[in-house]
C-alpha cells in the first residue's frame, strides 16, 4: 500500500514519486500490457492505465489517503479519457476489475503480499503477478461461489481471464499473453512493423497513408 503524504493543497497527488519501472525489461512488459489492452478494448466503455494512482476511498480530514498504483489496470464501465489519478468515488465507485504487477528485483515478498491484500480488500476481481527475471507467474481470481479466490498457478495454465478472455501461457522463454482470438500481444516494435507493412500495402494500391 502506498502511503501518500497528507497536504491540504495536494490531498490526492497524481504521483507517488516513484519511477514507473526499475529496469527496461519491467518497463517493456508494462507498456506491452497497457498498449495491447487499450487496443483490445478500444471503442468500448473501458479504461486502461499503467502506473496510475488509484484511490479507492476518500480520506477523512487529516487522514492519509490510501492508494496503490498497479503496473496496469483495467476498469470496465468507465470511459477512456485522461486522468491524473483514479479517484474511485468520482468514477461511480467502480473499482478496477483487473490489475497486473510486473515484479522488479527490489520488490519483496512482503510487499507483494501487501499489494494482494489491498487489491482483494478493495474489490479487484482478477490480479496477476509476473516476474520476468525468474519467469514466474501467478494470480488470484475471485470466483462466483462464495466469493472465494481461485489461485492461478503453472499447474492450471494455460489460463484464460474470465473477464477479459485473454490467455496466459508459460513457455521456456517466459510468459506469453494472447488476445481472445489467439493473436499474441505485441511489443511496440511489432506494432511499428505492422504499421509499416500496412503503409506499404496502401502505397502499392496508390494510396498515400499520410493523406488518411
Amino acid at each position: 500500500m502506498v502511503q501518500i503524504p497528507f497536504e491540504a493543497s495536494t490531498r490526492y497527488p497524481d504521483s507517488d514519486g516513484k519511477p514507473m519501472a526499475e529496469n527496461t525489461l519491467q518497463y517493456q512488459w508494462i507498456v506491452r500490457l497497457v498498449e495491447n489492452l487499450k487496443r483490445m478494448l478500444a471503442g468500448q466503455n473501458a479504461f486502461v492505465a499503467g502506473d496510475l494512482l488509484w484511490y479507492p476511498v476518500q480520506a477523512q480530514p487529516g487522514e492519509t489517503p490510501l492508494a496503490q498504483a498497479p503496473d496496469a489496470m483495467v476498469v470496465i464501465g468507465r470511459p477512456d479519457h485522461c486522468r491524473g489519478s483514479y479517484k474511485q468515488w468520482d468514477e461511480e465507485n467502480i473499482a478496477p476489475q483487473v490489475v497486473f504487477e510486473i515484479i522488479s528485483p527490489s520488490n519483496s515478498a512482503a510487499e507483494m503480499t501487501a499489494k494482494q491484500a489491498f487489491y482483494i480488500e478493495h474489490g479487484v476481481l482478477e490480479l496477476y503477478f509476473y516476474n520476468p527475471q525468474s519467469e514466474t507467474f501467478w494470480g488470484l481470481v475471485r470466483g462466483t461461489v462464495d466469493d472465494k479466490l481461485e489461485p492461478v498457478m503453472p499447474l492450471n495454465m494455460p489460463w484464460v481471464s474470465p473477464l477479459l478472455q485473454i490467455r496466459f501461457e508459460l513457455f521456456e522463454d517466459g510468459l506469453a499473453v494472447f488476445y481472445p482470438d489467439g493473436e499474441p500481444f505485441k511489443t511496440l516494435a511489432e506494432f511499428a512493423q505492422e504499421r509499416d507493412r500496412l503503409a506499404a500495402k496502401l502505397r502499392e494500391l496508390g494510396i498515400n497513408p499520410d493523406d488518411l
